[in-house]
């Protein structure tokens, strides 16, 4: 455990090497250990496209080990070119256990390549191949190349156990919404991170080996397997929902609680919502014979979805449509053509496209020119108007592309909306977009949102959870009252899943006894829960630091829209409601021992992060 690999692509240096236990042991792996790099290796103030910034693919402890549900995950670690903080971006399928099976815990991006290339992870050992005959080809066509080129060497058979990571045209062409793609449909999405592999000229990773994950205690690693899939197999949400409609289950329920963004924003209530729930796709557009394909390594839920469509104009087939991208590609922009949905959501996978920012930033275009902020010339004849399916799709190209009017989109809402005069407009926190929860009716979610460290996030702390489910119990959505408290909880113990790596799903069911059982069982040591919160505590406060000396990240970046702060949600069960912010931060800082946003001394010296005390006091951006 703790093995990685750094790759200096200006060099074609390779060096391996293993971290120490006690570094494990405060990061853990995945999110944890790539901020701890991160802090000790990218200058914050790096450009996210230079040289100096770096890219680290990682897994975890849990990665890859038979009977930890939902642990076929891994993650993607740089400094974001969408808002320039510390970010991390996770995906599941296929590539993060076979990494794990090749020997490494994590690949070190370092320095630029002068040509395109792509990486051969396997059997212990990296190979920097030549990647200049896949420049410009789309995901899908960069898998089966890649695989086809390697099949020789691990023989025929083999072939089907070398998976991909790889960017498309919108990460070479450096959009600061390109994600990276593994196994064709699965994404390390948000933030941008596709652009930086663009940047640096790597086209893609294959990775292929049959090292299995050691288990330390295998008589208690069965026992506490047992115990989770118990509750797996008891939650209604992991054993039913989930696996019978995927994730856009939510669609209907979101879109009945008064909190479905609708029209960027405008409102929380899409009339034509039930078009495309989870219940519709699959009466409409699943393929239920590829649709086990799609499922996640070593998952007992299985909430990934294979679509396909067979009536012009829209025809194509492949993985999804997720909630949020369902959201994204559908209320943002007011479509409800399941089939222009689905098509767009094809395309963001096999063109390399965050699917969410994709679809909210078009949202964004469309509510600018309803008023009247792009000239016509600049759309070159497009009919950029709400509902617009076909514009939909023809936006998908040019932004990965920058095609047009599809520049702008390839920055981002921010960057488009300030473009056009109109920054107010842009739906971000920390210049990454909302997803798909209107926050005006959860209260908590809203303060999730506005502290996320990586930006506009509802994966730092899915307060959905309490606030609309009911798990682990419902709570008063509308109450600001505790949830400071609730938010922290929730946002240290998922910087711990990002770190294992799990899936957030196993949540709905299990919780942190046992994650903390499976971790001790796999590795053999004797961490606590208090232990286990304290490791997320230390991520969620180093991530801080490094957005404080990258950009001065505090009170003024733990912010919402304006139109969540002042404009009362028009209609629906949330109708009146404003996110009451300020009501919410100050019990947030006291709980986290911030002052305005950001660590003090004492915190982080009780982290055992003195050396990122120093750090920030040197650039005087220590508080008190």
């Amino acid at each position: 455990m703790g093995k990685i690999v750094r790759v200096n692509l200006r060099t074609s240096k390779i060096i391996y090497e293993t971290l120490p236990e006690s570094i494990l042991k405060k990061w853990i792996g995945g999110r944890g250990l790539g901020v701890y790099l991160a802090l000790k290796e990218i200058p914050p103030k790096a450009d996210p496209f230079g040289p100096l910034n770096k890219a680290y693919v990682m897994t975890g402890p849990l990665t890859g080990v038979a009977g930890v549900p939902a642990s076929g995950r891994w993650c993607s670690v740089t400094k974001s070119p969408l808002n320039n903080a510390i970010h991390d971006a996770q995906s599941g399928g296929k590539f993060g256990p076979y990494m794990k099976f090749a020997g490494f815990d994590g690949v070190v991006l370092e320095e630029v390549s002068e040509h395109p290339v792509y990486l051969w992870v396997h059997d212990g050992k990296v190979e920097i191949r030549d990647a200049c005959h896949l420049w410009g080809a789309d995901t899908h066509t960069t898998t089966d190349v890649v695989v086809e080129e390697l099949s020789a060497e691990v023989g025929r058979s083999e072939a089907k156990e070398i998976k991909v990571a790889c960017i498309g045209p919108a990460g070479e062409n450096l959009s600061r919404i390109a994600c990276l793609i593994n196994d064709k449909a699965r994404a390390a999405g948000r933030g941008g991170h596709g652009a930086v592999w663009g940047s640096k000229k790597v086209k893609a990773i294959a990775v292929y080996g049959k090292e299995r994950p050691p288990i330390a205690n295998q008589d208690k690693f069965r026992e506490v397997a047992a115990e989770a899939m118990k509750k797996i197999k008891e939650s209604p949400i992991t054993s039913e929902a989930l696996p019978k409609y995927g994730t856009a289950v939510l669609v209907n329920i979101i879109n009945n609680a008064g909190i479905y963004p609708t029209k960027n924003f405008q409102t929380g209530v899409f009339p034509e919502a039930h078009l495309t729930g989870g219940e519709a796709i699959v009466e409409k557009v699943i393929d239920w014979e590829k649709q086990r394909e799609e499922i996640c390594w070593g998952c007992p839920i299985g909430c990934a979805r294979y679509s396909k469509v067979v009536k012009p104009p829209f025809t194509g087939e492949g993985g999804g449509p997720e909630y949020e991208t369902v959201w994204s590609l559908g209320a943002q922009t007011y479509v409800s053509d399941l089939a222009a949905i689905s098509k767009a959501h094809f395309l963001t996978n096999e063109l390399g496209l965050d699917a969410i920012s994709a679809g909210h930033v078009i949202g964004t275009l469309m509510e600018l020119v309803e008023k009247g902020k792009v000239p016509k010339e600049a759309l070159r004849g497009l009919n950029v108007t709400w509902g617009n399916g076909e514009v939909l799709v023809e936006l998908m190209w040019r932004m990965a592309y920058r095609s047009g009017i599809g520049c702008d989109l390839a920055e981002g809402a921010k960057r488009l909306a300030e473009k056009y005069g109109a920054p107010e407009l842009a739906m971000v926190v920390r210049g990454q977009e909302l997803p798909a929860y209107d926050p005006r009716g959860a209260q908590g979610h809203g303060l999730a949102y506005a502290t996320s460290n990586r930006g506009g996030c509802h994966l730092r702390a899915y307060m959905i959870s309490p606030e609309i489910l009911g798990v682990p119990k419902l709570v008063d959505r509308f109450e600001t009252k505790g949830k400071g408290a609730m938010l922290k909880n929730f946002q240290d113990v998922f910087a711990v899943l990002d770190s294992l790596i799990v899936c957030k799903f196993d949540t709905f069911a299990i919780w942190t006894e046992e994650f903390v059982k499976f971790l001790n069982a796999v590795t053999g040591w004797d961490m606590t829960t208090t232990d286990f919160e304290l490791v997320g505590e230390r991520i969620y406060n180093a991530e801080r630091a490094f957005n404080a000396l990258s950009f001065g990240d505090g009170k003024e970046y733990d912010t919402l829209p304006k139109r969540l702060l002042e404009e009362p949600m028009p209609e629906g069960p949330a109708k009146g409601h404003v996110v009451r912010l300020e009501e919410m931060l100050k019990e947030y800082y006291d709980v986290r021992g911030w002052i305005n946003g950001r660590p003090t001394r004492s915190k982080l010296e009780e982290l055992g992060l003195k050396w990122v005390a120093d750090l920030m006091e040197d650039e005087g951006l220590l508080p008190g």
